[in-house]
């Protein structure tokens, strides 16, 4: 499947690097420092080392990334694979899985929808619209995925955008004296009362959805950062986390 280039780099593939080096003896920092296209400084929030010699990986304030030499002259923007001994193994979608585990491990409790059991093994992240017909179909496995030991921590993501109806569903949800209550209500289409305007963490999460890559809902995250798109039914949920009974 052909992949899109980043807006940022749209059009830029062709640049190289405005002025001479750094004389450092860090590649990477050098990179950080000066890397620059058509005299223009990039906004470089990272910039790291590969398995592959040569290679670095940059990463952007815009959340984009692609790949770069030492002296910033060729750039690549794609997935990195390492061909293992056990198969190929794709080390850029590793290193998403690290930063989203990451980002969503800064989100408090305070901010989530929590549905949890009597005992607490793993937990699973799901960006969830109340407007969904699949996140209503996960939602009905949720004590079921309770009764297994994982928590179900709900993050806001109306598919509509901030003016639709989801999202003012889900304003209702978060501020709701009891969120839970309101979240199930929501997903059996019940209307709710309550009022859509305290101060609530929905726009921010459907802006951290996009920026980890989700595009639809549900989307799951498991522990390890990874995402899985759609629904899932709940023992199998159980089984990729390693929980069968």
């Amino acid at each position: 499947m052909r992949r899109h280039v980043p807006t940022f780099l749209g059009g830029l593939l062709a640049a190289t690097l405005a002025g001479p080096l750094l004389a450092q003896a860090d590649p990477a920092a050098r990179l950080a420092e000066r890397l620059a296209v058509n005299g223009q400084p990039m906004p470089v929030e990272s910039v790291r080392e590969t398995p592959m010699e040569g290679l670095y990986e940059v990463r952007l304030e815009t959340g984009e990334s692609f790949y770069s030499d030492a002296e910033g002259r060729h750039f690549l923007v794609g997935d990195l694979y390492e061909n293992a001994g056990q198969g190929l193994v794709n080390l850029t979608e590793q290193g998403r899985n690290a930063e989203r585990a990451e980002r969503l491990a800064e989100i408090p409790d305070a901010e989530r929808v929590i549905f949890r059991g009597a005992e607490s093994r793993a937990t699973l992240t799901v960006f969830t619209d109340t407007t969904c017909p699949y996140c209503r179909q996960l939602h009905e496995e949720v004590p079921r995925l309770n009764e297994l030991g994982i928590e179900v921590h709900y993050l806001a993501f109306p598919r509509a955008g901030m003016n639709g109806e989801g999202a003012r569903v889900m304003r209702q949800v978060w501020c709701a004296d009891n969120p839970t209550e309101a979240m199930s209500a929501a997903k059996r289409e019940e209307r709710l009362s309550g009022a859509a305007d305290c101060d609530n963490p929905v726009e921010s999460q459907y802006h951290l959805g996009m920026e980890l890559g989700v595009q639809g809902t549900p989307a799951i995250v498991l522990p390890d950062g990874r995402l899985v798109p759609g629904y899932v039914p709940a023992e199998r949920l159980a089984a990729m986390l390693g929980l069968e009974e």
